[in-house]
C-alpha cells in the first residue's frame, strides 16, 4: 500500500471514530449524567448542548457557596431564559450563566420556567436551581423521601404521592441501581434515595423515578465529599453506608459529626460497631408498633444471627441501613475529631448523647 493510500485510510478511520464520537458517544454520555433531553432538540442541537455540558464539567454540580444563604429571587413575566440566567449569576446565585443556559436548553427547562418570587440560594447547584424554577402543574405528583427512611419505608409513600407507581414494583427494582450508580459500586438504591421533595408527571415510568432520585444524588456528590471519604479511608459505597447509621444514631443532626467520629474511630482500630440502628434494620417490620424501628432494643434482640448486625460482625454493614441526609454524608467525610469510642444518650431526655473515651467511662454515664 502506498504511503498516500494508507494516509488517506488513516484519514478516514479517524473521521469514522470522530463522528462515532459526535453522533453516538457524546450524546449518550450526556444523558447519562444529565438526564434525557428536550424532545424539541434537532440531532445537532442535541449534540452541540450534549458536548457543552460535557465541556462544563463540574460547573453543573458545583454549588457557588455551601454557606451561601437563601435570597428572593424574581422571574418576570416572558422573562427569556438568557436574562434569567445572566440576572442569577448577577445576583450571586449561580457561577455561570452560560452553564445555567446550556444546561436549561437541553433539558427544555427554558420552556417551563414560571414566572413569580423564588426562594434560591448559591448553596443550590446550577441543576438544582433550574430545576426549582420549572413550571409547576397541579396535576404533578410528588414524592417525599425523609432522612433515615429504609427503601420500604418510601415504597409506602407512593401510594399518596399521586404517582402510578406499585410499591412492590418499587422495590423489586430498587434492587438494581440505575446505571448513574455505577461508579459507587452499589449493590442496590439503599443509601442513594436522596432525601428530598420529587416532582414528576403522575405517569412518569418507575425506571424514570429511579433515575431522578439517583441523579438527584450523584449531583449531591460534590468532590469535597468523596475526597472527605478518601481521607477516612472509605470509598463512596462505605461512605453512604456509615453515613446511613450516622443518620439513624443522630436524634439532633448537629451531633452527627462527633457521632461519625465514635464509629471511625472504632473502625480504624478494628472495634465492631456496636451499632443499635444495624439491628433494627436485621429485626426488620414490628407489626405491634407499626414500625421498621423497633425501640427499645433487648438484650436477644443484640443477638439476632445477620449481616446487618454489628454487635456480632466486625466492620460495616453490606449494604446502607437507611438514606442519609447530606448532613449525614458531610459528618462522615468531614467528621469532628474525638478521641471517644462509645455514646450512650444523655440521661436529659433532650435527644443528645453523652461521649466516653473508656467502657468505664461509659458505664458510668449510665442513667440512675
Amino acid at each position: 500500500m502506498s504511503r498516500l493510500r494508507l494516509l488517506f485510510v488513516l484519514i478516514l478511520i479517524f473521521a469514522c471514530a470522530l463522528a462515532f464520537t459526535f453522533i453516538y458517544y457524546v450524546p449518550a454520555r450526556a444523558e447519562l449524567l444529565y438526564g434525557a433531553p428536550a424532545d424539541n432538540l434537532s440531532v445537532s442541537s442535541r449534540i452541540e448542548y450534549s458536548l457543552r455540558l460535557l465541556l462544563h464539567g463540574d460547573a453543573l454540580k458545583t454549588p457557588l457557596d455551601v454557606n451561601g444563604a437563601e435570597q428572593t429571587f424574581r422571574v418576570e413575566s416572558g422573562e427569556s431564559v438568557s436574562s434569567v440566567a445572566n440576572r442569577l449569576q448577577a445576583a450571586g446565585v449561580i457561577s455561570s450563566a452560560r452553564v445555567f443556559f446550556d444546561y436549561a436548553v437541553y433539558t427544555g427547562i427554558d420552556r417551563s420556567i414560571q414566572a413569580g418570587d423564588f426562594k434560591l440560594s448559591p448553596a443550590q447547584s446550577i441543576m438544582d436551581v433550574a430545576k426549582a424554577l420549572q413550571k409547576f402543574n397541579p396535576g404533578d405528583a410528588v414524592l417525599t423521601i425523609l432522612p433515615g427512611w429504609r427503601v420500604e419505608e418510601i415504597a409506602a409513600a407512593l401510594p399518596t404521592s399521586g404517582l402510578t407507581i406499585d410499591p412492590q414494583a418499587f422495590l423489586s427494582a430498587a434492587q438494581t441501581p440505575p446505571p448513574v450508580l455505577a461508579f459507587a459500586g452499589a449493590v442496590g438504591m439503599e443509601g442513594f434515595f436522596f432525601p428530598d421533595s420529587y416532582t414528576l408527571p403522575r405517569s412518569s415510568s418507575l425506571e424514570n423515578l429511579l433515575d431522578e432520585i439517583a441523579r438527584n444524588f450523584v449531583s449531591k456528590l460534590t468532590p469535597d465529599l468523596q475526597n472527605g471519604f478518601s481521607a477516612q479511608g472509605l470509598n463512596v459505597y462505605q461512605g453512604v453506608i456509615l453515613a446511613s447509621i450516622v443518620q439513624r444514631e443522630a436524634v439532633k443532626i448537629d451531633e452527627a459529626p462527633l457521632i461519625a467520629s465514635v464509629y471511625l474511630n472504632r473502625f480504624a482500630i478494628g472495634m465492631k460497631l456496636d451499632a443499635d440502628p444495624t439491628v433494627q434494620y436485621a429485626l426488620g417490620f414490628q407489626g405491634d408498633k407499626n414500625s421498621w424501628w423497633k425501640s427499645p432494643l433487648s438484650w436477644a434482640d443484640l443477638e439476632i444471627v445477620s449481616p446487618y448486625n454489628t454487635y456480632l460482625n466486625s466492620g460495616l454493614p453490606p449494604t446502607p441501613i437507611s438514606n442519609p441526609s447530606l448532613a449525614a454524608l458531610k459528618a462522615v467525610a468531614l467528621p469532628q475529631n474525638s478521641p471517644y469510642y462509645y455514646f450512650r444518650a444523655a440521661c436529659n431526655g433532650s435527644g443528645y448523647h453523652v461521649f466516653a473515651e473508656t467502657y468505664e467511662e461509659q458505664l458510668s454515664n449510665g442513667c440512675p
